[in-house]
């Protein structure tokens, strides 16, 4: 998959690209602001910040990863929706968050 990065601003930072699937490091930090990030489990939010937090605040994608694998037959997804780039993951197992989806944000 080659997925839309949007902008400068809007990075792509979290991403680690391997041979044959894009996963999302368990350091991301999970983000509110002008866009950001949602978690979910089977479809219902898990988490979503709050739009006001501080960097240092907002938890890492790892907190995540240990919720899920107490639930691991459960589909997770951590979603980001920025102005000019959307990215969809999946876990996919142990520290496994895979790309599944890459769009172009909601401006």
């Amino acid at each position: 998959m080659k997925p839309h990065i949007g902008c400068l601003c809007c990075g792509g930072g979290e991403m680690k690209r391997g041979e044959k699937e894009i996963t999302a490091s368990m350091k991301t930090r999970i983000y509110g602001g002008f866009g950001g990030w949602t978690i979910t489990r089977n479809d219902e939010c898990v988490f979503q910040p709050d739009c006001n937090g501080e960097w240092e605040s907002f938890p890492t994608l790892m907190r995540f990863e240990n919720m899920a694998r107490r639930s691991p037959k459960a589909d997770w997804r951590a979603v980001l929706m920025l102005p000019l780039r959307e990215a969809e993951y999946q876990r996919q197992g142990k520290n496994r968050w895979v790309l599944v989806r890459s769009g172009l944000g909601f401006a």
